[in-house]
C-alpha cells in the first residue's frame, strides 16, 4: 500500500466517524465507499472498511445493511488475500457482494500510481 493510499483511508474513516456522529449519514457513507474502493487489494484495510462500515449501518438502525456488512466482514480478508475482490464495488449491502463497478478516476489513478487493478 501507498502512503497516499494508506493516509486517504485513514482520513476518510476518520471523516467518515466525524459525520456518523455528528448524524450526518449520506457523507459517512460515501466517505466510507470510497475507502472501500482503496481497500480492497489488502485485506487488513478492507475488513477495516468493512468494520467501519458496519458502525454506520448500526448508527443508521439500518438491519439490512448490518447484515450485509456482517457477511462481507467474513468475506472481505479471504477476498482481498487471493486477490478475487470485485474492482470498484461500494461494499454497501443494496451492491451485489460480487458485481464490479466503475472506478472514478481519481481513485483509480491512486491505485494504478500503487500498480493494483482498476478494472
Amino acid at each position: 500500500m501507498t502512503p497516499e493510499i494508506r493516509d486517504r483511508l485513514r482520513g476518510h474513516r476518520r471523516a467518515a466517524g466525524t459525520a456518523r456522529r455528528a448524524s450526518d449519514i449520506d457523507t459517512a457513507w460515501r466517505l466510507l465507499e470510497d475507502a472501500h474502493v482503496l481497500s480492497q487489494p489488502w485485506a487488513v484495510a478492507h475488513v477495516g472498511v468493512h468494520w467501519a462500515m458496519l458502525r454506520a449501518a448500526f448508527a443508521q438502525r439500518d438491519g439490512a445493511e448490518v447484515r450485509g456488512q456482517v457477511l462481507r466482514l467474513v468475506v472481505a480478508g479471504p477476498g482481498s488475500l487471493v486477490g478475487r475482490y470485485p474492482v470498484g464495488n461500494t461494499g454497501r449491502a443494496h451492491v451485489a457482494a460480487t458485481a464490479p463497478m466503475p472506478v472514478r478516476p481519481d481513485l483509480a489513478a491512486m491505485l494504478s500510481r500503487a500498480g493494483r487493478r482498476t478494472r
